[in-house]
């Protein structure tokens, strides 16, 4: 006969649920795709979620044949329920006599499940956004969030839900200015900021406090160069959505792109750099903005080779549909020794900045039997993600074992409408 659980012990399970949900601060920020277990556990909790497309224009006349159709590549990346979280705790019989202190390790359980969520967002959003922004000075000017909202802009990132997280202190630096601007009291922005150090929406981001944030070490490679010559070089990646391997067709991951470069001495994953002479274009338009385009290391793979996103798509010489389709630099001085200047020049918190649709997350479920001895309970947050809470008896110990678990993936799906916000560089 299986366990059961109380009244009591589900009127506390729904308390914790709720507050569970009120913790995921970022994940009701992201998008959420909701997948089919089954077919999750058939393909080894692994689908491809799509990229948007990005279409050309030719020039056309009424009542003449079009003559340039082009083709259209699909891009695509995987999305894993790679996150499988578990708080486990017992309790003897002495210690349930105090309902107070099980109903504390529940808190604790959910604090932490929680916390697991939004740091696997933000980390994702810290490792793999490429868009980079390096302050000279601390936090606390407008003009520093504008300048995320202009690289975006720039790019032809949609200019709706948008967000930004900071940690504390660049986040109270940023509250502090709105005081400082404001020099008296009766407005209801500087009140807040005075009060709570709550700033809300600037510069077209909704802005949320962190109570931890990634660090980025201080890169230390010095004097790299990279060959961005010509139409077989690094700077002309080519989009593709498939490639033929032993067995068959695979689906391509074109968010990264493994380049040589000089040298990798002291290069570190998470280094943000830029290379002299490839500026960045209008996603759509495929105008320069005029700005040196900006691009991460993911790996570190031999001493002369790494991997970095995104990749370098200058559509050089002779190119593709898919290269022009998906153009994402202007080499405007071609060079076989290209300098590539490191952003990240001091250690600093990470504060990250997204486009909704950018960032992902699938909620995943667990198929627990309910008549197997232990005494279930299982609930679903508004965006889908389950929480399960498991009870067993030991009769011999006279303790009860609890665990509470969650499944979830997160991906980044398009590093280049992500990035980073880095002060004192």
């Amino acid at each position: 006969m299986a366990n059961s659980f109380s009244k009591e012990e589900r009127v506390a399970f729904e308390d914790l649920l709720e507050g569970f949900q009120d913790a995921l601060v970022l994940s009701r920020n992201v998008a959420i795709y909701n997948t089919d277990q089954t077919m999750m556990e058939r393909a080894n909790n692994t689908i491809w979620r799509p990229q948007p497309y990005i279409a050309q224009s030719i020039n056309s006349t009424p009542g003449t044949p079009i003559s340039g159709y082009k083709a259209m590549t699909q891009l695509a990346v995987p999305a894993t329920l790679g996150y499988s979280k578990t708080v486990p705790w017992e309790m003897t019989t002495l210690e349930l006599r105090d309902a107070l202190q099980e109903g504390r390790l529940g808190d604790s359980a959910k604090q932490k499940l929680a916390s697991d969520i939004n740091v696997a967002i933000m980390s994702s959003a810290a490792n793999l956004g490429s868009l980079v922004v390096p302050i000279g000075a601390a936090a606390g000017d407008y003009d520093d969030i504008a300048l995320c909202d202009a690289i975006m802009n720039e790019q032809g990132v949609p200019d709706y839900d948008r967000f930004l997280a900071l940690s504390s202190r660049d986040y109270n630096g940023l509250a502090g200015n709105l005081v400082g601007t404001a020099r008296s009291f009766g407005n209801a922005k500087s009140d807040r900021a005075y009060e709570r150090s709550y700033v809300g929406m600037v510069a077209s981001f909704e802005t949320y406090k962190m109570d931890y944030a990634n660090r980025l070490t201080a890169a230390a490679g010095t004097g790299i160069t990279i060959d961005t010559s010509g139409a077989g070089t690094q700077a002309n990646y080519t989009p593709q959505a498939t490639s033929t391997a032993v067995g068959g067709q695979i689906n391509v991951d074109n968010r990264f792109q493994t380049v040589t470069v000089s040298s990798t001495t002291n290069v570190a994953a998470g280094d943000a750099f830029t290379i002299t002479g490839v500026e960045a274009v209008h996603h759509i338009t495929k105008q320069s903005t005029g700005q040196r385009k900006t691009f991460r290391v993911v790996s570190v793979d031999s001493p002369t080779t790494m991997t970095i996103t995104p990749p370098i798509i200058g559509a050089q010489a002779v190119a593709t549909d898919a290269q022009l389709q998906y153009k994402n630099v202007e080499v405007v001085t071609p060079s076989n020794t290209a300098a590539i200047n490191f952003l990240n020049v001091n250690t600093a918190s990470v504060n990250v900045f997204w486009q909704r649709d950018s960032l992902e997350i699938l909620p995943g479920r667990y198929a627990v039997p309910s008549d197997a001895g232990v005494a279930v309970m299982r609930a679903s947050t508004d965006q889908g993600i389950e929480l399960v809470m498991q009870k067993f008896y030991d009769i011999d110990s006279m303790t009860i074992k609890y665990r509470l678990d969650t499944l979830f993936g997160v991906v980044n799906k398009n590093p280049e409408m992500s990035g980073i916000l880095l002060f004192n560089q």
